[in-house]
């Protein structure tokens, strides 16, 4: 049977509550770690590093102003579906498959984190799906011709914490039309876009007040 657990979005992170621990739900990380040895989804026991690149647990409960077990990344996501419902509040992780009807996106991936197609600007661009992204990012010229609306500070292992322009980029998704918040990302991290082929990262501002099925198995990104 399916499991399910309580999922929250505060300050623009999504946590997920798994044995009484916040964890940050994120599939734009390739890899897990916490200060818990192990963790049990689904009736699989997964061992958890205490780090990654770097960063531990406490520094990133101190990144994101929140008391946090550290990040469930895509090295075990991938080998779960799971339904995202903002509206009730839950993440649900199974095994077999979940059917959900909705905005299918067709999708590939690199070192297990999702990426997807988004139309901005007449073009289709290679997105990452990053569910631990507060903010979408873009990195073309053109950003700054969209409309601005202000700096944000956000961190990613290895770098840390880093401040951004940002600007209200129109795209299209599947057959939804979206505003997507975007920044540009670090030299370094923009270099890794580039080595996998995408332009940006879509983050977790298109789960709100919706369901969304991420199926890594059947290679699909449903939003109901």
């Amino acid at each position: 049977m399916p499991t399910t657990h309580i999922l929250k979005l505060q300050a623009g992170h999504l946590y997920v509550s798994i044995d009484s621990h916040d964890w940050l739900l994120d599939t734009g990380e390739p890899m897990t770690f916490g200060n818990i040895e192990s963790l049990c989804i689904e009736r699989v026991e997964f061992d958890i590093p205490d780090s990654y690149m770097g960063l531990n647990a406490a520094q990133l409960s101190e990144f994101v102003g929140h008391s946090t077990a550290g990040i469930i990344g895509a090295d075990i996501l991938k080998k779960f579906n799971i339904l995202i419902d903002m509206k009730d509040e839950q993440a649900t992780f199974a095994i077999d498959e979940i059917v959900l009807t909705g905005n299918t996106l067709e999708i590939d991936e690199y070192m297990g984190i999702p990426i997807v197609l988004a139309k901005i600007g007449g073009t289709d661009r290679r997105m990452f799906f990053d569910t631990g992204a507060q903010i979408s990012y873009f990195q073309d010229e053109s950003l700054n011709t969209f409309p601005s609306v202000g700096a944000v500070t956000d961190f990613y292992p290895g770098v840390g914490q880093f401040q951004t322009e940002t600007y209200m980029v129109d795209a299209t998704i599947g057959t939804e039309q979206h505003k997507l918040r975007c920044g540009s990302l670090p030299e370094l991290l923009g270099m890794t876009l580039m080595i996998a082929g995408t332009e940006g990262i879509i983050g977790n501002e298109i789960l709100n007040n919706r369901v969304v099925g991420y199926f890594p198995n059947h290679q699909q990104l449903v939003l109901a």
